[in-house]
């Protein structure tokens, strides 16, 4: 099935009238970035740092970041550096939608529980209403449920931006492409946001669809170099969309929101040698994604694992003596293992759809077995 563009779709309907009469600040970069440079008050004699280190810290960095934009173009299959944005992690790239799009007290996005915290919390920063439309969780399917998804955006006008987690969190599971493209290809006509931070987990065929943006200008895909790239510490986040949309995120940013540091480290990740690195801690954290699923079936007090596994974690049931998913006892093994065991998971029991279940991210193979029996333990203490 070839895709169908949103033909009626307009971005200057989206996007706030003052953002897009906003006349960007042009930083000293934009214009000469190399022979003596005494255009930007930089310091002349260099960082005040005891020890040398790479890169030129004394000055401003690339505001665009080129050579990062153009090793991920390389590795997800793009065909333009103008469909990259990069921000400090996703968060910035989820609060930059909300303010380029999003009147305050007046526009509302759309969220599908269980999902991401950060959506709401950015709506609440920006004073932005949440509609939320669930998953169905049924049999821990985490779907999105269509007709419900449709009405609500029917009934809700104002919604600018629909926040599809996939795979989710703390789901752990792929929305399926046909129920993406479905979205896509309605008459909303407000942006769709495809988070896919933990996308490289995905071993299965329906994983990324960041290359849809060539055919849907009302699609922004989010993804990070902080999961498969274990990067979290340098906070570099990626957008991917139609230029347009990009070029207006490019416009709203700080000058220079990516640090020379984070740069450096995430073109030395994005190299040949780095990708293959990250190649095979994935392939590594996959199989014990597969270890962990296989043993907590046999550790007693656990229940179903939820979800459809795609993503660096599973979502576990912790169950009562009645054999139902409970709190109760999620929590109070949680706090044990935190507090007492010396193993930190998470607990996700008041997440819809995730009544009684620990979320756990897949470690090493040495942190999975300590995991696995601190887990027993704190069970059998707390039955």
């Amino acid at each position: 099935m070839s895709p169908t563009t949103n033909t009626t779709f307009d971005l200057t309907k989206i996007i706030r009238p003052n953002i897009l009469a906003l006349k960007p600040y042009r930083c000293a970069r934009d214009d000469y970035s190399s022979g003596v440079l005494l255009d930007a008050n930089e310091n002349a004699y260099g960082p005040a740092l005891t020890t040398q280190r790479e890169g030129d810290l004394n000055r401003y960095p690339d505001p665009y970041q080129s050579q990062v934009k153009e090793r991920i173009l390389k590795l997800r299959g793009l065909s333009s550096t103008k469909n990259l944005f990069l921000g400090v992690g996703s968060d910035e790239v989820i609060d930059l939608l909300f303010r380029i799009a999003c009147v305050p007290s007046k526009d509302k996005i759309l969220i599908t529980p269980p999902t991401y915290g950060m959506y709401s919390v950015c709506a609440q920063i920006n004073d932005v209403e949440v509609v939320k439309s669930p998953l169905n969780v049924e049999n821990g399917a985490y779907q999105l449920d269509m007709d419900n998804l449709f009405k609500t955006l029917k009934a809700n006008p104002e919604i600018k931006l629909v926040f599809l987690c996939s795979p989710g969190n703390p789901t752990g599971t792929c929305l399926s492409h046909a129920s993406i493209r479905a979205v896509l290809e309605s008459d909303y006509q407000g942006l769709v946001v495809v988070d896919e931070a933990y996308v490289d987990f995905v071993d299965k065929e329906e994983g990324s669809v960041a290359t849809w943006v060539e055919q849907y200008p009302n699609l922004v895909v989010m993804q990070t170099l902080s999961k498969s790239f274990g990067l979290a510490g340098i906070r570099v986040g990626i957008a991917i969309g139609h230029p347009d949309v990009i070029q207006i995120l490019n416009n709203t940013k700080a000058p220079y929101n990516i640090s020379t540091p984070s740069a450096l480290i995430a073109a030395e990740a994005l190299s040949d040698e780095g990708i293959k690195t990250m190649q095979d801690y994935r392939k590594r954290l996959i199989a014990q994604r597969g270890v962990l699923i296989e043993k907590l079936a046999h550790v007693k007090g656990t229940g179903r694992i939820l979800g459809g596994n795609d993503s660096n974690f599973v979502l576990v049931e912790i169950l009562d003596k009645d054999n139902k998913p409970s709190n109760d006892r999620a929590q109070k093994v949680y706090f044990m293992m935190a507090e007492t065991l010396g193993v930190v998971v998470r607990f996700r029991g008041m997440e819809y759809g995730c009544n009684g279940c620990l979320r756990i991210t897949v470690g090493t193979e040495e942190e999975n077995v300590k995991m696995l029996s601190m887990l027993e333990k704190a069970l059998a203490e707390n039955n």
